[in-house]
């Protein structure tokens, strides 16, 4: 099956538990748009549509990516953290502003590194729109200004990554995925300072970027 495939082709490197399959039983949760759910997805939720045969593309188009930040107030993440009373911390414009900029970078210096697609900017029938959110957003690091510099965390923050692969004469989606990730080293702990701050997200976006890349790159492997 052709959707078998596809699946197997974008879920591998992720590190599935399980290998992964379309459920298509008469009970399966479609999505909204009627996409098959995906069993043993690497992904906490993954659809994709049964029939799609990935390896009739070969280019990107990079869709608009999307960013949301969890709702937390300014003066009251502050005044909290002083307290030691929250773990959820606003997230300045100037930190957002960089955290989109060094996601976006990652992303399409990954994607020009593939060896099975090529980014355009134009639809054609052999391409695919690729289309990144992350959502909910948000910062586990005491703003500065309540004596951040030099903790030790667990994680940094946490968002929810959705992707979609979509054909781009069409705008049909093809395939769906969703997974919440925290900012967070494998082992061990994390010392607050700007620089290891922004080092360890910057490597958890690389890692993001690379893998959906080896699994573009599989589709044609």
């Amino acid at each position: 099956m052709r959707g078998l495939s596809l699946a197997l082709a974008m879920l591998f490197v992720f590190g599935c538990a399980g290998e992964p399959s379309i459920d298509q039983s008469p009970d399966a949760e479609l999505s909204f748009d009627g996409l098959s759910p995906v069993r043993n997805s690497a992904f906490q939720r993954a659809w994709i549509n049964p029939e799609v045969d990935l390896s009739q593309y070969s280019k990107i188009l990079l869709g608009e990516p999307d960013f949301e930040f969890r709702a937390v107030r300014e003066t009251q993440s502050t005044a909290a953290a002083r307290r030691g009373s929250v773990s959820e911390f606003y997230i300045s414009e100037q930190n957002r502003t960089k955290l989109i900029e060094t996601v976006n970078d990652s992303f399409r210096k990954e994607l020009e590194a593939s060896q099975s697609f090529t980014l355009t900017d134009q639809p054609d029938p052999d391409t695919l729109i690729l289309v990144g959110s992350l959502l909910d957003i948000v910062s586990s690091v005491q703003p500065e200004s309540a004596g951040s510099a030099g903790l030790y965390l667990r994680s940094l923050g946490e968002a929810t990554l959705v992707l979609e692969l979509r054909d781009s004469l069409s705008g049909e989606t093809l395939y769906r995925a969703a997974d919440h990730k925290r900012i967070a080293r494998q082992h061990g702990m994390i010392r607050v300072t700007p620089v290891t701050t922004w080092q360890e997200v910057g490597r958890w976006a690389s890692r993001w970027a690379v893998r959906v890349r080896e699994g573009l790159d599989s589709v044609h492997e």
